[in-house]
């Protein structure tokens, strides 16, 4: 059975946004249709493009004005969301988390309404499934859509809906987000993990639907996959100090990635340092081709490659944050006052 959505529900739709000229007009364009049946509003919140990006939503907003474009000064990706939510949130129901550089399907935006009406859920949030154009981001996808590279996360393989912990973040609720203070700002990445933390602690409840999904394209070379793991890394081991929490097992075993690395160089005194690197190292390579016999995919060796530099690129990222911590105090509060009630 369908359930309708409410005439009374109003959805604020986000875009964080930079340099993003190639697919920005064709997204708005595919999120279009929930602007008159969700009552919408959709708001890029630019965060200083220098190509035309800027120029396209500018056009689109003349013609239709429930388009917007919000300068983000701070750039990151939550400093967009939460600028956009103390400026319009006021006048909506939920706001959605929009991700340029994806794809969405038509009704995306239709869906994730409709189940946070049919749950209850103070927040929905969607498997991320992944895809590329080159050979590279091919075996990156292979990669990060298995459990050598994703360790067996819900919202990375998909599963039947069900409350969860955290996964990639669609809709929520304004009066959910802002009573937790929005996105912590001193994350550049791992920011949705630790607001999903703030929002379970707080009691909000948080739904993982089946209903739909967003597609994701991934780092088209190895130096730009592993900057974004290393990110990724620091932002889980800020997350982990911040809240005093453990990391989980299938985050433990990366983090070991770069000790057993370091503790190769003692080879030079006894060979048998060499063999946890190089066991993590043959798994790996093994994994790989499994997938390209086992599932008759062609990328898998090479997803083998990608995922050592995600596992390498995470585990040092890791580290480096744990280190720089030393003689740092984590401050309990993100930020005061910054989403208005």
């Amino acid at each position: 059975m369908t359930i309708g959505i409410s005439m009374d529900t109003r959805c604020l739709i986000v875009i964080p946004c930079l340099n993003e000229e190639k697919h920005i007009g064709p997204l708005i364009a595919k999120l279009s249709p929930a602007l008159d049946e969700l009552d919408a509003r959709i708001v890029v919140a630019d965060g200083g493009s220098t190509d035309k990006t800027r120029d396209i939503v500018r056009d689109i907003s003349a013609a239709d004005p429930r388009v917007l474009l919000l300068d983000n000064p701070k750039r990151l990706q939550s400093a967009a969301i939460n600028l956009a939510i103390e400026t319009f949130g006021d006048d909506y129901d939920y706001f959605i988390r929009i991700d340029a550089h994806g794809d969405y399907p038509g009704d995306y935006c239709q869906i994730l309404v409709r189940e946070g009406s049919a749950t209850g859920a103070d927040s929905v949030v969607v498997a991320m499934r992944t895809m590329g154009f080159s050979a590279f981001q091919k075996a990156t996808a292979v990669a990060q859509n298995s459990k050598l590279g994703n360790g067996g996360s819900k919202h990375r393989e998909g599963a039947k809906g069900h409350w969860a912990d955290h996964g990639h973040h669609a809709l929520m609720r304004v009066a959910a987000f802002r009573a937790v203070g929005g996105y912590d700002e001193t994350f550049s990445h791992n920011e949705d993990a630790e607001l999903d933390y703030r929002l379970r602690k707080a009691g909000y409840r948080i739904w993982l639907t089946d209903k739909t999904a967003m597609t994701y394209y991934p780092r088209a070379s190895i130096p730009t996959l592993f900057r974004q793991y290393l990110g990724y890394g620091r932002g889980r081991a800020r997350n982990i100090l911040k809240h005093r929490s453990m990391p989980s097992i299938r985050q433990m075993l990366p983090l070991a990635v770069v000790p057993i690395f370091v503790g190769a160089f003692l080879a030079i005194l006894n060979w048998i340092a060499v063999i946890p690197v190089g066991l993590w190292a043959f798994a790996c390579v093994a994994y790989g081709f499994w997938i390209a016999l086992g599932e008759r995919n062609p990328y898998g060796p090479l997803a083998a490659i990608s995922a050592m530099v995600m596992h390498f690129a995470w585990s040092m990222g890791f580290w480096m944050e744990v280190l720089s911590f030393r003689g740092r105090r984590v401050i309990p509060t993100h930020r005061t006052g910054s989403i208005a009630p």
